[in-house]
Order: structure tokens, then C-alpha cells, then sequence
């Protein structure tokens, strides 16, 4: 070998390790926090490739600097927009003051105003309101049961097909979709489902009905329950707005049997319809409203409202919780509240924009359903794969989106009310390539 020329093997050593180490330094940031996910978070919460670093609006960037037009909203939880800063003004307000108390243990005012406010804005008849306010909205309707056994005296809870209400295991027993309910048994008892209306699968308001008199002359005497609990548009079970004469039937038959209706508004209600609460539509005035996602302004809360004789029938100790109702959360709920009103006509002209685009860009067989801006469009084809990669290709593209329905084929809108005119033009022309594709 000649005087001065490396040892080969060194040389193969230095270049495959200096190969090594250009490929780590590409690696992108959401690369790596894949890595960290993959290496320490429970595998059983299901996660996307998007890695958000800010968002503002209906704008979301991520750790790589990519951005992004949101047309899933935190799941329901962001209808005013991220960072709403009449949201974020009150948190920072209430946090300089105090963070937590503990309701129980110390009361303060922010609890108090959000529970009035719930009661302007109830639709559950005129008279005294009263409200408890929890962390999440299967905490709120765990509660809502309980207050509807202690009302009643009787046990039996009535939920329908393609419904979900949680995935605390009574909650879990309510959800009418079985991949989150697998190995998870056994559920608690005393639940009892009835076909829900669905008409683009071929399933009536009359159907449903008929469904529901049968459980009753087969599997529970109607006498042993408590509540009924309904979407007016079933979220998860593929945004299936309920047919207009459905809700006014159904409270017809808990009047007839003495069985509480139990509106459940966690992803439908805080105006993602439109009005206040979804059932607003429907002219009907359930026993017990709940509420939850978007109340919070991004932070954890939820409620349940009734008339005070059917909320305080539980007595002083049963209801209840450690963070339940937040100081925070509560300035926030409260920013949110006083925001709603004014919002709605926009909310009402997304509804509109949206309906008429996906429906222009529907492939064949598919259907456009829901109320006002909160919006799903199921394909035809039953399995998720082809919704799976609508998604990817949008997401891609700069687009968020979700599904979801009981076969995983419905992609579901949930487009924060701040979003521009020109985000939403372009979110929907992502959208529209990502179907023709």
C-alpha cells in the first residue's frame, strides 16, 4: 500500500459511519416522536401521523413545519377555533388566581356562572335548572344514568343501534360499535338496545320504532327503565342525523312509560349544528341534556342539565369528582358560552357551503347526511379501506380529516366555525382530488 494512502478498512468504516449519521440528521421531527410514541405510549390508543407543534383557527402546523387546513377540530372540541382568545384570555386570567380547588371543597364562582349560563340555554322546559359538571363526556352521561335511576327507582337503560356514549365500561355497554367493546367483558347489565334509524341503510324512523315495542315485549319491561339515551346525530356511529319525526316519537313513548329522555350532545351540541343543542331542530324537550368537547374551549369539561326535580333527586354526596368542573375549564366554558350566539350565522353559512360541495363531489351510491355544519359522507363501499386512503391522500395534501361509522367508511366534517372563506375553498378542493384519486 502506498506511504500515505488510509487503511481500506478504515475508510469503508468512515464512510458507512458518516452514511449512518447523514440519515439520522434527516430524520424529521416527526420521525423521532413516531419513535418515542412506538417506545413508550400504551399501544391501545390509536393514533395519526400528524404531529402538531401550534394551531390557531383552522390552522394547524406541525413539528416539521407543515401546515395544515383542520377540518376535524380536536374531535368536536375546538367549533370556535384553536387558540380562541377570548378562551385563552380567561384561562390565563383564572390561572394567575388559582388552578384547582376541588369543587368540594372549596366552591368558587366560574362553576356557579357556567351552571347559570347552562340554564338560559337549556331545552329542557321551562322551570329551575340544574347542572354538574365532570371532565369528559362519558363521565357526564355515567352521571346522567345515575341521576336517572335515583328520579326513577328503576334500573334499565335504552340506547340505539350505532350509538356511541364512551369508553368507560358502562358507557361501553351503551356504544353500539363492537370494536371498542371487544375483550373488554364482561359489560355492566341492564342496558338495552333498540335499532336506530338509518335510512340510507334501509332502516325507518318506523322500523326503528317497531324495533323498540319489540324489546319491549321480549327482552325488558319498559317499566324497568330508567332513561332512553340518543344522539340527535349519532357522532362515531357515522353522523346519522336522526329523521325529524324520531326524537318527537320516542319522547312520546318515555312519557306513556315513565322513562326519562336523555339527550346526549357531547360532539352535537355547543352549536356544531348551528343552535345551542342539536335537538333544537327536533322540537323536543328532553329530561337531562349533555354536554361536553367544545364546552371547554380545549379543556376538559362536560355537563348534564335537567330540571331540578330530576337532577336533584340525588342526594348531597352522589355526585361528584376531583377535577369535575375545573376553575379553568370553567373560565374558559364560560368565554365559549358568551361567543355562541354570534357565531351561529356563520356556523349556519359553513353548513351550507359544505353541503353543497360534498354533494357536488359525492362519488356514486355514497350520501351526504347530517345538520347544519356537522356533516358526514359515507362511500359505498363498506369496508374503511377506501376512507383510510381519502385520508392519507388529503392529510398529504395539507388536509385533516377523520372517519368514522360502523364500518369505518364515513368521513366525518367537523370544520372549526374560524375558518376563512379561502381555508375552506381549498380544504374542500383537497378534499375533492382526495376522492377522485
Amino acid at each position: 500500500m502506498r506511504s500515505g494512502c488510509p487503511n481500506p478498512e478504515i475508510l469503508v468504516g468512515f464512510v458507512w459511519h458518516s452514511a449512518l449519521h447523514m440519515a439520522v440528521e434527516q430524520r424529521t421531527e416527526s420521525e423521532r416522536l413516531t419513535d418515542l410514541r412506538d417506545r413508550y405510549v400504551a399501544r391501545g390508543l390509536s393514533t395519526t401521523p400528524l404531529w402538531v407543534a401550534r394551531a390557531e383557527g383552522a390552522r394547524v402546523v406541525d413539528v416539521d413545519g407543515r401546515e395544515y387546513i383542520d377540518f376535524a377540530g380536536g374531535l368536536a372540541c375546538q367549533n370556535l377555533g384553536h387558540s380562541f382568545g377570548p378562551a385563552v384570555a380567561a384561562m390565563h386570567d383564572q390561572i394567575d388566581r388559582y388552578s384547582h380547588q376541588c369543587a368540594m371543597v372549596g366552591m368558587y364562582e366560574p362553576y356557579v356562572e357556567v351552571c347559570r349560563r347552562l340554564a338560559e340555554l337549556s331545552p329542557c322546559g321551562t322551570g329551575e335548572q340544574r347542572s354538574l359538571l365532570v371532565n369528559s363526556g362519558a363521565e357526564a352521561i355515567e352521571n346522567a344514568v345515575k341521576i336517572a335511576r335515583a328520579a326513577t327507582g328503576r334500573p334499565g337503560v335504552l340506547v340505539f343501534g350505532n350509538s356511541f356514549h364512551g369508553r368507560t365500561l358502562l358507557t361501553l355497554a351503551m356504544t353500539g360499535k363492537i370494536d371498542y367493546k371487544r375483550g373488554f367483558g364482561p359489560l355492566p347489565s341492564d342496558v338495552y338496545r333498540a335499532p336506530g334509524p338509518y335510512p340510507y341503510r334501509g332502516v325507518t324512523s318506523d322500523d326503528a320504532i317497531r324495533g323498540l315495542e319489540l324489546l319491549f315485549a321480549r327482552d325488558v319491561d319498559p317499566a324497568a327503565v330508567a332513561c332512553a339515551v340518543l344522539e340527535p346525530v349519532q357522532g362515531e356511529g357515522g353522523f346519522i342525523d336522526m329523521p325529524l319525526d324520531f326524537p318527537p316519537r320516542l319522547k312520546e313513548i318515555c312519557e306513556r312509560h315513565g322513562i326519562l329522555y336523555v339527550d346526549d350532545e357531547v360532539q352535537a351540541g355547543c352549536g356544531r349544528t348551528g343552535p345551542m343543542w342539536a335537538i333544537e331542530h327536533y322540537g323536543v324537550e328532553p329530561d337531562l341534556v349533555v354536554g361536553g368537547k367544545s364546552l371547554g374551549g380545549g379543556l376538559p369539561l362536560a355537563s348534564v342539565t335537567g330540571r331540578a326535580e330530576v337532577v336533584d333527586a340525588v342526594g348531597p354526596g352522589g355526585l361528584g369528582g376531583t377535577f369535575g368542573g375545573n376553575p379553568v375549564a370553567c373560565a374558559a366554558a364560560n368565554a365559549v358560552l358568551d361567543a355562541l350566539p354570534a357565531v351561529r350565522p356563520r356556523a349556519e353559512a359553513i353548513g351550507v357551503r359544505l353541503r353543497e360541495a360534498l354533494e357536488a363531489m359525492a362519488p356514486a351510491g355514497s350520501e351526504v347526511r347530517g345538520l347544519g355544519p356537522m356533516l358526514g359522507l359515507e362511500l359505498p363501499d363498506r369496508s374503511p379501506d377506501r376512507a383510510a386512503e381519502v385520508i392519507r391522500s388529503a392529510r398529504e395534501q395539507g388536509l385533516i380529516l377523520l372517519s368514522c361509522g360502523l364500518y369505518g367508511n364515513v368521513l366525518r366534517i367537523l370544520v372549526p366555525f374560524a375558518i376563512t372563506d379561502e381555508q375552506l375553498d381549498r380544504g374542500l378542493a383537497i378534499l375533492e382530488g382526495a376522492l377522485g384519486g
